[in-house]
């Protein structure tokens, strides 16, 4: 297994509140993602218009670009309450039944991972969703009976960095869907220098650019790298972070220029210099590096892909002219 990644976009227990604390509230707060939050502004003004539950929304694209802040700020929009839960988490159709009934006219129900869904739940959602009914089975053998019982309107929101597991039945029950994009540089700086604010962290514009660059177009690392640079320059008395600050922290921590590290260079070097640039199975290298494919998949290619480093074919991974240049 590969060390413990820093630009590793899952939270662990020890961001989790500090992350909580970093979320923006109200879309107005929102940097970026310019044509969903547009597109999404019209529609909460809409449905409040109407006095109405926002249609279902699907958020899905690569991990830690703000799909669960993104669901926060539409309860907020609609002044609903969020429940949150995950796909995994769902493992029986009764305790679907139980998130539903309990849910308040207007509520949201955020489930991430939703992909992950089982399908035996997932069918309990089918009625929910179009109808706001559900049918539950009551008792055991020859004396079970099927009632049906209504639910009030509500938002389903539903996270995915898969949209492609999703079976086309769910998927089609979503009125609204988005895809969220990596972020470009200059709207993470104002996400760096929003977070530095918050976290009482002096930084100048060029140092939060030199942040934002290795950041891999993605919020919550450049959080995450915000807060390592800032233990360095703590550790070595200085009191604004710079751009020679931030790019020598970043250096220390492996983290070159593009936001590529250790096990970027690692899944690259593989693919050019063992398979001779490819084409070659994710299964295969993931054997190669010890890891595990989902995570090469989730963690690694997204980026590698939007930078042009990675081409899939039906064949397998290929490493491209530029990622030749690079890493060679």
């Amino acid at each position: 297994m590969v060390e413990e990644r820093l630009l590793e976009v899952s939270l662990t227990s020890a961001d989790g509140a500090i992350e909580e604390g970093l979320r923006p509230h109200q879309l107005i707060n929102y940097v970026g993602q310019k044509k969903a939050v547009t597109n999404l502004k019209v529609f909460i003004e809409a449905a409040r218009a109407r006095s109405e539950a926002l249609d279902h929304l699907l958020l899905y694209g690569p991990p830690g670009l703000g799909k669960t802040t993104l669901s926060r700020i539409v309860a907020g929009e609609m002044g609903a309450q969020i429940r949150g839960t995950s796909g995994p988490a769902i493992t029986r159709p009764g305790d679907l039944a139980a998130i539903l009934t309990n849910l308040q006219p207007h509520d949201i129900l955020f489930i991430d991972e939703i992909h992950r869904l089982n399908r035996v739940v997932e069918e309990i959602l089918y009625p929910a969703l179009e109808d706001f009914k559900i049918d539950i089975i009551i008792g055991q053998g020859p004396a079970a009976r099927s009632i049906s019982l209504d639910l009030p309107p509500f938002t389903l929101v539903g996270a995915t960095t898969r949209v492609g597991l999703l079976s086309s039945p769910l998927r089609d029950r979503f009125g609204i869907v988005m895809r969220l994009e990596f972020y470009q540089v200059d709207e993470l700086a104002r996400i760096i220098i929003r977070s530095a604010r918050i976290l009482e962290i002096a930084i100048e514009e060029e140092g939060a650019l030199e942040i934002s660059r290795r950041s891999r177009g993605t919020p919550r690392i450049a959080n995450r790298l915000l807060k390592r640079v800032r233990d360095f320059a703590q550790v070595d008395g200085l009191d604004v972070i710079s751009k020679p600050t931030a790019a020598s922290a970043l250096d220390s921590l492996e983290i070159d220029e593009r936001g590529f590290d250790n096990l970027d260079r690692l899944f690259m070097d593989a693919i050019i210099n063992k398979f001779n640039g490819g084409p070659v199975g994710i299964e295969t290298l993931a054997a190669v590096l010890n890891e595990e494919s989902d995570t090469l998949e989730d963690v690694c290619e997204p980026f590698l892909l939007q930078a042009g480093f990675l081409a899939r074919t039906p064949r397998g991974r290929v490493a491209t002219r530029l990622a030749r240049e690079y890493f060679m």
